[in-house]
């Protein structure tokens, strides 16, 4: 297995490097994008409005972050990930119209986040639940904040971080998935267990 470290914009060339199991640090500018975020980029992207950030290049966080302010500065507390399968729904289509390079979450995403990954070279990458404290310690800025009408953990984080990680390659750009590989062979153990125990499925 190897370790990558990434800065933003990150080429396609780059990125098609990693493999599942692999370990990734990221620098430069990650956007915080939950469900909500998701669904209103897409709307824009569609009817041809601008998005006030560009995502090209750049790092998807699924993260609803809790943020305080001190003076006009917003300083992240917390920033722990958000189970990604929320977003599958949209991700598909987010990452051809929008063209983030890495998505960063936890819990891992689908069938149709893989064959995306695989078709327009972007990589998945899981997040350790619980450390959200951990992970704020990353973040160097926050550059800004957008649609934060949609509440905090919705709105999109416009964070300036340094080697955030460790964070685990799940999915990568062969749309290889090591959380369908994982339980894959849970339930193949599962089958033996029952075998051995006497127990018809």
């Amino acid at each position: 297995m190897a370790t990558f470290k990434f800065r933003t914009p990150i080429g396609e060339t780059d990125v098609r490097k990693p493999r599942i199991g692999d370990s990734v640090y990221v620098s430069g500018l990650m956007i915080t994008a939950r469900d909500q975020a998701h669904r209103r980029a897409l709307e824009y992207a569609r009817a041809g409005k601008p998005i006030p950030v560009s995502f090209d290049g750049n790092i998807v966080f699924h993260c609803g972050p809790i943020a305080a302010k001190a003076g006009d500065k917003w300083k992240i507390v917390a920033a722990g990930p958000t189970t990604s399968t929320r977003m599958e729904s949209y991700e598909a289509e987010f990452i051809e119209r929008l063209k983030p390079r890495i998505i960063v979450g936890k819990a891992g995403m689908g069938a149709k986040t893989a064959e995306a990954a695989k078709k327009f070279g972007v990589i998945y990458c899981d997040f350790t639940g619980g450390a959200a404290v951990l992970a704020s310690q990353r973040i160097k800025e926050v550059k800004g904040v957008e649609w934060y009408d949609l509440g905090m953990p919705e709105a999109l984080w416009i964070l300036e971080v340094e080697e955030f990680g460790p964070l685990a390659v799940t999915i990568d750009s062969q749309g290889k998935n090591l959380h369908d590989i994982i339980q894959g062979l849970a339930q193949e153990k599962r089958a033996e267990i029952l075998k051995t125990l006497g127990v018809s499925q």
